[in-house]
Parts: C-alpha cells; structure tokens; sequence
C-alpha cells in the first residue's frame, strides 16, 4: 500500500525585526484559521517548535525588517527554500520603525544602549545579541517577493483574504483593502 500524497500546502511563518504585532494579526482571523488549517500544515512559525526553517514551503509570510546579520543569514535561507514569499506588514514592505536607527552611525546607537543607558555591564555585546547590519532594509532590497500585504499590523482580514487566495492558486488583488499604517 502506497501513502497518498499530502494535498495540503506547507506554510510558514517568520518574525525577524519587528514587535510581533502581525503575529497577532493572523492570530485575530479567530475562527477561520480551522479553515486554513484543513488546507495548510504550518511547518514552520514562531507559534510551532520547529528549530530549523524546513525545504520546499509553499507559501512563507514573513514579518519585520533586515536588521541584524542574522535576519540576512536567515530571509537568503527562506527564499531559497520558499515558492511564494509574502512580506508582512510596513516592516517587512517598508523598513518601519525598526528602519529608523539608520540614520545614526550604528556605533553611535551601540554606545547610546550599551554605555549610556547602561546602569551596569557597561559593554557591547559579544554574545547572544547577533551582529546589526549598518542598515535596517526592508526585504524586498535582499530577496524577491511576490506578495506585498502593507499595514501596521495588516489587518486579520487582509491577512485571510491573501493567504485563501494563494492557496486557491489566484494572486491576491489587496490595494482596494490595504493601505500603510493601518
């Protein structure tokens, strides 16, 4: 006897540098993610406990900026592994608030967090804090994406309206429904 084949699409889910507020978003589609889950199997997110990003997902939303060499390690990784990739909310399209430390020298914001503000262990990290880029990048300036979904978080609707779309094999039409900050 030979086991049927999956039919249900593989997605994931990625936060990288942001405040997790797109998360709650998709969290705020209540009910209707019992009918995502009969189409999905969520095979990567920080809601799930999978260590490493997987092969050959689907459809991979992900959430924040480029911020640290590790978010950089991390989205080339995604990419190379997704078929469809959706940058979620004004961080992820835009840079956003995390974008916003770009326009000081990084020395100087390391010393105004470590030094400055620092009541004790007056040093800069070595260890466990990953190594920040000189420049906060949205991620379509590294990698190829093919579905914007804009919004400060998105909202729930738009978030269900995208990911139903792609998994019934349509590109999702969202400027009438989204606009940035909201």
């Amino acid at each position: 006897m030979t086991k049927a084949k999956n039919p249900k699409a593989r997605v994931a889910t990625v936060w990288l540098d942001g405040c997790s507020g797109c998360h709650m978003s998709l969290l705020d589609i209540d009910e209707r993610i019992i009918l995502l889950e009969e189409k999905i199997d969520l095979v990567y997110s920080p809601l799930v406990d999978a260590k490493d990003f997987p092969e050959n997902v689907d459809v991979t939303l992900v959430e924040g900026s480029i911020s640290s060499v590790e978010d950089l390690h991390k989205i080339k990784l995604i990419r190379k592994n997704t078929r469809v990739l959706i940058a979620l909310g004004d961080c992820a399209v835009t840079g956003n608030i995390p974008s916003m430390r770009t326009v000081f020298p990084l020395s100087e914001v390391m010393d105004r967090v470590y030094d400055e503000n620092a009541d004790i262990n007056k040093q800069l990290p070595t260890k466990i804090v990953p190594a920040l880029l000189e420049r906060v990048m949205p991620l379509h300036e590294v990698v190829d994406v093919d579905v914007f979904i804009p919004g400060c978080p998105p909202s729930a609707d738009n978030i269900f309206l995208a990911v139903s779309e792609l998994l019934e094999g349509r590109v999702p039409n969202l400027t009438q429904t989204t606009r940035f900050g909201a």
